[in-house]
């Protein structure tokens, strides 16, 4: 199915916290949006070779207006100061999605844990299960107090979100939320690499769902060439050991969505019919990679020498 692609215009800017802007995404005629659900995301066209991934934390029965929000970071690659600095309201930008790997599967009881804009696909996950009636618990943490967003929204929860500025408290207590969690309780966690790191060593990989903004460091084969059949367009390609699949599948002429290239927004997951696939991505989870139906062509490979790929 083809992704929704449009051009959308901010019709609103505000921060939500210390360098962190929100912005208010709608059609400019007034057109509805594609539904999603909590844990989505977009991709963000920025300019060429400028896209980046925001997840949705604006309310999913609003058909009318997709919210994201974005963390201005100094070191970063640009797409972040391209936001703050150059997007207005009134302003035009090109979306396509929304996607969704971390969705919120039905639960008795749920575990929140978030790190700084960590907390962007968390917040509509927590208006779900308010209304699903679900028992519930946010732990969220920031640099300072001044740079956690979206504290005035979250404060309708009362003593279900602790906030935990580093400053004030130090490392988050995860021991606090992930020890001796009750029967049938899933943990979802958002956030920087080592806050997620230290919470999949505590947390028992079946109630765990992570989101992850940069990719993990992954334990792969080795680079071997091998060849991909496209079923769709009855070619075969070689893909050399210092080439990426996405990189032989597009110099054969065949067009593909992709985004970040890193194997954490899930753009380029492709079905796979016949091979086993490498997985080195930070997408999917345990249960999906040993099921190997799809993969992520940016940086997956092949564990043999033959795959075949619906393309």
């Amino acid at each position: 199915m083809t992704a929704y692609e449009a051009e959308l215009v901010v019709s609103g800017r505000d921060f939500a916290a210390d360098g962190v802007l929100a912005l208010t995404l709608r059609h400019p005629l007034g057109e509805q949006l594609p539904s999603w659900e909590p844990g989505a995301h977009i991709d963000v066209v920025l300019g060429p070779e400028l896209e980046r991934q925001y997840s949705l934390c604006g309310d999913p029965a609003d058909h009318t207006a997709w919210r994201i929000a974005v963390l201005r970071e100094p070191d970063g690659r640009g797409g972040s100061a391209h936001v703050h600095e150059e997007l207005g309201e009134g302003d035009k930008v090109r979306v396509r999605g929304p996607r969704n790997h971390f969705r919120l599967e039905p639960a008795p009881r749920y575990r929140f844990v978030a790190g700084g804009i960590g907390i962007t696909p968390i917040l509509p996950m927590l208006a779900a299960a308010e209304a699903a009636g679900a028992e519930w618990t946010l732990l969220y943490g920031g640099r300072t107090r001044q740079s956690i967003a979206f504290t005035e929204e979250l404060g309708r929860y009362g003593d279900r979100v602790t906030v935990a500025p580093q400053d004030e408290t130090g490392l988050l207590d995860l021991a606090s939320v992930l020890d001796d969690l009750p029967e049938g309780t899933l943990v979802y966690c958002c956030g920087p690499g080592p806050l997620l790191d230290a919470v999949e060593e505590r947390c028992p990989a079946p109630v765990l769902r992570v989101e992850r903004f940069q990719p993990k460091v992954q334990q792969g084969g080795e680079n071997g060439e091998f060849e991909v059949e496209l079923a769709q367009s009855g070619r075969t390609v070689t893909v050399a050991p210092d080439v990426s699949v996405l990189d032989a599948v597009r110099a054969a002429g065949v067009e593909v969505l992709f985004s970040c290239t890193e194997g954490t927004c899930g753009t380029c997951e492709t079905d796979v019919l016949d091979g086993v696939p490498d997985h080195r991505d930070s997408v999917l989870t345990a249960e999906e990679r040993a099921g190997g139906e799809t993969m992520m062509i940016c940086v997956s490979r092949c564990r043999g020498k033959r795959l075949v790929l619906d393309l």
